[in-house]
């Protein structure tokens, strides 16, 4: 499953939750909570495998374009080697040449800066969308240890005030 879809299926567990009276807090199905937390244990190590794909995607293509670029390059020695025995189309050549190597340069750059730009893009949404699910995650740690919190004391002045006054003497 997505991670995003996780997200928003813990959004509307918290959005679904009931409201504790005269607090910020809410109580939520604690056996859908961990569940979502367990699909997102499992989810997020696919993110990661997709983001190795984008990686080795982008050696792939960069390896075909180094290829091409050597082809390209081989090419353009042999159609210069080939022209250098005829005296006028010499500097021809090597100007066309020239142009193809650098052609083919630019191509590999442009193609691997392409390639480069995605892995970075991909790897941040990644980043952002872990961090999103992490500050959720604690909140929601956070909001239930408050309540914990809460219904302990509570339970204990509840109690101290029943105890009679020779028994707490």
């Amino acid at each position: 499953m997505d991670i995003l879809q996780l997200i928003d299926r813990l959004e509307e567990l918290f959005n679904d939750a009931k409201s504790v009276p005269f607090t910020h807090n809410v109580v939520v199905d604690e056996d859908r909570m961990l569940e979502l937390i367990d699909q997102m244990r499992i989810a997020i190590p696919e993110e990661v495998k997709k983001a190795q794909q984008v990686v080795a995607q982008r050696d792939r293509v960069m390896a075909q374009a180094q290829e091409e670029a050597n082809r390209t390059l081989q090419l353009s020695r042999d159609k210069a080697d080939q022209l250098i025995q005829k005296d006028m189309i010499v500097q021809d050549a090597q100007r066309r040449a020239e142009q193809i190597i650098n052609q083919a340069r630019a191509e590999a750059e442009a193609t691997r800066a392409d390639a480069d730009n995605y892995v970075i893009d991909t790897l941040v949404q990644l980043q952002d969308q872990i961090a999103k699910l992490s500050n959720q995650v604690s909140n929601g740690i956070h909001m239930m240890q408050e309540d914990q919190m809460r219904k302990s004391s509570s339970s204990q002045t509840s109690i101290s005030a029943n105890v009679p006054e020779k028994a707490v003497k």
